[in-house]
């Protein structure tokens, strides 16, 4: 399991190691570590832990530890990869088409972000170009997008190009 977790400490010398160590003891692998010593609250620094740890078990013995230390756990989630592409449009569609497309694909993947960008007029006849750019959680869903935008471009007779 990768996870992410926020703690709070107290802002005392040995407090972060005493916040990491804990990991190791449940056989954890630390990922990346953030000490903010600009953000307090109640007299206790923020540590962002980036970790893995084998099961929820595990996970289980880690908060158990932490508490008995008088850490706070502000937050803990799962940490997970996402895979980002580019996809053009070049056609004669407004801006409400793209929306609506967004609107379609999202029903066959869970997009995580989209980023929309696209040109407000040209001089070549009514085209216009789109730039969308996707985050999804696995090549699959990439596949399916991909699938998606050359159907809807082949429909509506547009250019389609993915992944600049």
């Amino acid at each position: 399991m990768h996870l992410n977790a926020e703690l709070y400490v107290k802002d005392l010398p040995g407090q972060l190691v005493g916040s990491l160590e804990p990991i190791s003891m449940v056989d954890g692998n630390i990922i990346g570590v953030v000490h903010d010593r600009e953000k307090i609250v109640n007299q206790r620094i923020l540590v962002s832990v980036t970790f893995e740890v084998a099961n929820s078990r595990k996970l289980d013995e880690l908060k158990s530890i932490w508490k008995s230390r008088d850490i706070f756990i502000s937050k803990i989630g799962s940490v997970y990869e996402t895979l980002t592409s580019e996809f053009m449009l070049v056609g004669a569609f407004n801006a409400t088409y793209i929306e609506n497309l967004i609107d379609e694909v999202s029903k066959i993947v869970h997009l995580e972000s989209t980023d929309i960008a696209y040109s407000s007029d040209n001089h070549y006849k009514d085209k216009r170009t789109a730039m969308i750019t996707a985050e999804v959680r696995t090549e699959e869903d990439l596949d399916k997008l991909d699938e998606f935008f050359a159907e809807a471009s082949e429909k509506d007779d547009m250019i389609y190009i993915r992944g600049l």
